[in-house]
């Protein structure tokens, strides 16, 4: 075990190569026009559906319904792409990945050994407790041995050498390597987040391993974890097997999905549905051929691919999906992202109180929508990078932008075009009133049963992460069984209180220029 700096030697004093210096990103004009873009939408949006209401009412109500049942029939895919997943993870979680690899190796593989793993775990004033939990699960790992373990604290936290000395005292010998880096504060270009912290410790790790220990970097693979990440003890292993067997691996991005299951018994039950949507969606898009998967919370690629790309920039609220696309375009397009069907566990935001749960959970949204600025990120990089296939370019495109702005002009359209076309049209002859067409109103129609169908299938999202959690710690009582039924009827409100709200904000924020600040959501 070793540790890359003294007390009186911090690793925020190492000088790197020049070719190793963070990238100085600078403020410009078309960047801050492209920001602008996903509020620009979403606000026309809703001045144009205000006048659709007064001019052309019946119509806008149309448009709602078919919106409205255009996200149901989206819903169902994901409940369908969600039931395929959980099979894959079934599966995957019965196989012997190191006999697997050699019934499947070639002339062209990597050696099971040679393959090593830096995992990076960025944090800023986290729970001592949060860290050892993280880090116990990372020894857990048959390829423990074969990891480098970087603790990615921050300068600005009084407390951070001391925690991590302390837990490097705990983990002595767990590991290949447990290193800690200490990211300075206030460094040109950058902003305090997690994004800015990965690529000081990112081009940190790499010059320890490859300039000073002479590690081969096509055989280093980095994976990149939220401090509260509880990885599946096979995962590193089926990603040693998936990287040394693609002959692509430089080209490659791996993500497992997440289950909000650390803490799922201490949330109050009527955030318990809002956390199980979210999980059943992110494995949905990895198991849904028809969708573009995108990199979430805690994923792996090359430490080819990552210089390559430029590491991670100082300034990116959402480190995952700018460093993917930034990948993208630097392969000119060849880049995908692969499953690896072993799920992770992660904390849900949780507070003292449930009316604290609330606003943390919000605020966690609130960073996870700032995610809007990649839209005006993946334009401009369309507009500047040469070379690349335009179908994939706009696969990607519309992947970034798609569940964004369905989530904040599309909701407007569902939620004004429902509603003000009733209540700003009571004067108008009674056919206008859509309501008294009864069921032979087809906008009508669509409405009711894109409600019926999204009510059953949020039952069936409930059931299969029920089945997916942890044994309770206390026996089920007669007011958690109340709270619980009430999420059903409350969803709709709290899909607009923990998804749309927040995305329009971030992205009107995003329009007059008003930075967000990172904060780090409360777990326990």
């Amino acid at each position: 075990m070793s540790f890359p700096f003294s007390r009186n030697r911090l690793a925020a004093e190492v000088k790197f190569p020049e070719t190793l210096q963070a990238n100085q990103h600078t403020f410009n004009a078309p960047e801050r026009l492209l920001d602008s873009v996903p509020g620009l939408l979403t606000w026309l949006t809703f001045a144009v559906c205000v006048i659709v209401s007064l001019v052309a009412p019946l119509d806008l109500f149309t448009i709602a319904a078919i919106v409205s049942f255009y996200s149901c029939i989206r819903f169902l895919l994901a409940a369908t792409a969600n039931l395929t997943g959980l099979r894959y993870i079934r599966e995957w979680e019965q196989v012997d990945w190191l006999a697997r690899y050699q019934r499947e190796k070639t002339s062209k593989a990597l050696a099971w050994d040679a393959v090593h793993h830096v995992v990076i775990v960025p944090n800023f004033q986290e729970p001592a407790q949060i860290l050892c939990e993280s880090l116990s699960a990372l020894a857990c790992s048959p390829q423990a041995r074969r990891m480098t373990v970087v603790l990615a604290m921050e300068m600005r936290e009084a407390e951070a050498v001391a925690k991590a000395e302390a837990l490097r005292q705990e983990f002595e010998g767990s590991f290949a390597n447990l290193w800690i880096t200490l990211h300075p504060d206030g460094l040109p270009g950058e902003i305090p987040c997690k994004s800015s912290n990965l690529a000081w410790a990112g081009r940190w790790a790499r010059n320890e391993l490859v300039e000073t220990l002479g590690m081969n970097p096509e055989h280093l693979i980095v994976t990149t974890m939220d401090a509260d990440t509880l990885w599946h003890r096979n995962y590193f292993c089926a990603l040693t097997y998936q990287f040394a067997l693609n002959p692509n691996r430089h080209e490659r991005f791996w993500q497992a999905p997440i289950r909000y299951h650390n803490n799922i018994w201490d949330i109050n039950p009527l955030m318990r549905l809002v956390n199980a949507y979210s999980a059943a969606f992110e494995l949905a898009y990895l198991a849904g051929f028809w969708w573009s998967p995108m990199p979430i919370s805690s994923y792996s690629l090359s430490l080819c691919l990552l210089e390559n790309s430029g590491y991670w920039d100082g300034n990116a609220i959402a480190d995952e999906w700018r460093m993917y696309i930034k990948a993208f375009f630097a392969q000119k397009g060849r880049l995908k992202l692969e499953p690896i069907y072993l799920p992770f566990r992660a904390y849900a935001t949780t507070g003292e109180t449930f009316w604290e749960e609330i606003k943390n959970r919000y605020q966690q949204t609130l960073r996870h929508a700032w995610g809007s600025k990649e839209i005006g990120y993946a334009i401009g990089q369309m507009l500047k990078v040469r070379g690349t296939q335009p179908l994939p370019v706009l696969s990607l495109f519309i992947r970034v932008a798609h569940d964004l702005l369905l989530s904040s002009a599309g909701w407007m359209v569902i939620m004004l075009g429902g509603q003000l076309p009733l209540l700003l049209n009571v004067a108008l002859p009674e056919d206008l009133l859509v309501l008294s067409a009864g069921w032979q109103n087809p906008a009508l129609v669509v409405w009711q049963t894109a409600i019926v169908v999204s009510a059953v299938l949020s039952i069936l999202v409930w059931r299969a992460d029920v089945r997916q959690r942890p044994p309770r710690h206390a026996p089920l009582t007669f007011r958690e069984r109340c709270l619980t039924l009430a999420s059903f009827a409350a969803l709709p409100l709290m899909v607009s209180l923990f998804v749309s709200i927040p995305v329009i904000q971030a992205q009107t924020r995003l329009l007059v220029g008003m930075l967000l600040d990172f904060r780090v959501s409360p777990k326990r």
